[in-house]
């Protein structure tokens, strides 16, 4: 990896073509003079007239590249695509409708270099809807953090500043992008946030509804359980089996309790914890036999991709006489 250029710029763009042109003036305002830098937009399947508009640009900038998807992917993916392709030792994540100010970018870039791994915005007076944005995305953030004990403020801001090693170790599924510091959390990142300026949408439509919440849930489910259980399946799937053999036993109990102290007919109809008693057995045995088998793909896993459990900031050592 060459390291001519210090920044990558990286903006995702879907169905934006109005924007294009004054965010790329904008970055090239904010940082010519300061920093060697690219901008790679990243068309995400856009269906209006992106494309041609990024076409011009890049025709215009030799500082410009452009990935064009065969359709839409998703944010997560565009995103994973502009960090695969970036030189730069930072790269900088923004979005393509104008709300992130460009502006911010030198001191996101100020903040890393004091010793930070990552370092995120914090659109601290949002120009969005209260109901349907705000409101949910602060709930979220303080979930978000609790869950992931990366405490921050704001894990859907795109305007973040990461050094370029930090994908080396993190790769993005699904609708990942805004977990990547709590997954980078994974490989010892150290990571802080600043307060940036968010402004009105410039053009364009918010493709970001109430029904993110739902994948937002299901996403940190997914990150907690890597985060936690990945090397330790058992734990997870073992943890409920004790539970469901102690529920068994308790069921039992009762079921004991009820025929021979308190004796009743010990039909479904009147006393169906003979039932019950009989289903959480068996799910005791399917909970550790997933736990098990969770435990053999996970082994094969890491070997046969010669995956490391850990990885290394630093290694000091003497050399042997």
């Amino acid at each position: 990896m060459s390291w001519d250029l210090y920044l990558s710029i990286v903006v995702p763009v879907y169905n934006e073509q109005e924007c294009l042109q004054g965010i790329h003036e904008e970055i090239c305002r904010s940082l010519d003079g300061k920093y060697t830098f690219e901008i790679i937009f990243v068309d995400d399947g856009s269906t209006d007239g992106s494309f041609a508009v990024l076409e011009k640009i890049y025709q215009a900038d030799r500082r410009v590249r452009v990935i064009s998807f065969r359709r839409n992917f998703g944010q997560t993916a565009a995103m994973s695509a502009g960090f695969d392709y970036a030189r730069g030792q930072v790269i900088v994540p923004l979005d393509a409708d104008g709300q992130n100010d460009p502006a911010d970018i030198p001191r996101l870039i100020e903040k890393l270099n004091e010793g930070y791994d990552i370092v995120g915005g914090w659109r601290k007076n949002r120009k969005d809807k209260t109901i349907t944005r705000k409101i949910p995305s602060k709930i979220a953030n303080i979930i978000i953090a609790k869950l992931t004990g990366v405490h921050l403020h704001d894990y859907g801001c795109s305007l973040k500043a990461y050094r370029h090693e930090i994908f080396e170790n993190v790769r993005l599924y699904g609708e990942m992008h805004r977990f990547i510091p709590a997954v980078a959390n994974w490989i010892g990142a150290k990571t802080t946030e600043i307060v940036v300026n968010h402004r009105p949408r410039m053009a364009g439509k918010a493709k970001y509804g109430l029904e993110r919440t739902l994948k937002v849930i299901l996403d940190l489910i997914t990150v907690k359980f890597l985060g936690s259980y990945s090397t330790k399946p058992i734990y997870v799937f073992g943890g409920l089996g004790i539970f469901s053999f102690i529920a068994s036993v308790l069921n039992g109990l009762a079921v004991l309790y009820f025929k021979f102290l308190h004796p009743r007919p010990i039909a479904m109809n009147r006393n169906p914890l003979l039932i019950l008693t009989a289903i959480l057995l068996l799910a005791t045995i399917q909970f550790v036999l997933m736990g098990l088998l969770a435990e053999l793909i996970v082994r094969t896993y890491h070997e046969s991709q010669d995956r490391p459990i850990y990885t290394v900031r630093t290694f000091l050592q003497r050399d042997e006489k």
